[in-house]
């Protein structure tokens, strides 16, 4: 069981401060460290820390709705939900992939950009993926992504990890691709990535998917994805859909997307 850490959320005066900018101290025998929210690397190396700040303080329960609704969406729809081979895209520390393997996943292929994640991965939940592969995406190299590809994934989840710099949108194309046609896609979003007054690329792009014709859309539910820092709430949209078709080229370029 790992240890309770000493940790401290900054006052009041942060109660505007951008979600990607949020903060915490964290206090050890003769120091005391700021660590943004965002900076994974530093939080994955302390053993217990991610979750005693994410699921224990601010309660996120995105694992679980995202998990659920794929596997309600699945079974509605006939799927054998166990039977699926899923790529965890920003696995992290395999929180995602933990409740999965709870719920009779047969295949788990992880997927993050730090090695940290992976190594955090495989100290907390060794057994919980069948591979995970520190890779960018953006970058990704021929012979790996056909080492990926062999893996035949008909499912992509991808969890609290979208529209704060942490996929960029050229690596959740990518990703996407390499699924299965009528594979299973399931994700969560920030709400405002689907008001319109919100420009920004992977916003875009998100909101003409959903209404595209490479994702046939099963299920959209708002809920309460965590608490802030100052204890209100903070909404998010589960997506899930079925993958008619690869993304192509000219769908990206049309929102000045290079791939």
């Amino acid at each position: 069981m790992n240890k309770r850490h000493r940790v401290q959320f900054p006052k009041k005066e942060l109660s505007n401060t951008d979600q990607d900018e949020s903060y915490f101290f964290l206090h050890g025998t003769s120091n005391k460290r700021k660590i943004k929210f965002h900076d994974y690397d530093e939080i994955y190396q302390v053993p217990g820390l991610y979750e005693q700040i994410f699921y224990d303080r601010l309660k996120c329960t995105s694992p679980s709705k995202v998990s659920a609704i794929l596997e309600s969406s699945i079974k509605q729809s006939q799927g054998n939900f166990t039977e699926l081979r899923v790529l965890d895209l920003g696995a992290g520390n395999g929180m995602m992939g933990e409740e999965l393997k709870k719920r009779g996943i047969s295949r788990l292929i992880g997927i993050d950009i730090i090695p940290e994640a992976y190594d955090a991965a495989i100290r907390d939940r060794p057994g919980v993926y069948d591979a995970y592969y520190v890779e960018d995406f953006c970058e990704l190299s021929e012979e790996k992504k056909e080492e990926i590809e062999s893996w035949q994934c008909d499912c992509m989840v991808t969890v609290a990890a979208l529209g704060f710099g942490d996929i960029p949108t050229k690596a959740f194309v990518k990703a996407f691709n390499i699924i299965k046609t009528k594979g299973w896609i399931g994700f969560n979003i920030k709400e405002t990535f689907l008001d319109r007054s919100d420009e920004t690329g992977f916003s875009t792009m998100i909101r003409e998917l959903i209404f595209s014709k490479y994702l046939d859309i099963d299920h959209i539910e708002r809920y309460r994805h965590r608490l802030s820092i100052d204890g209100e709430p903070l909404y998010y949209f589960a997506v899930v859909g079925r993958k008619n078709a690869d993304i192509s080229p000219e769908f990206l370029e049309s929102m000045g997307i290079d791939i």
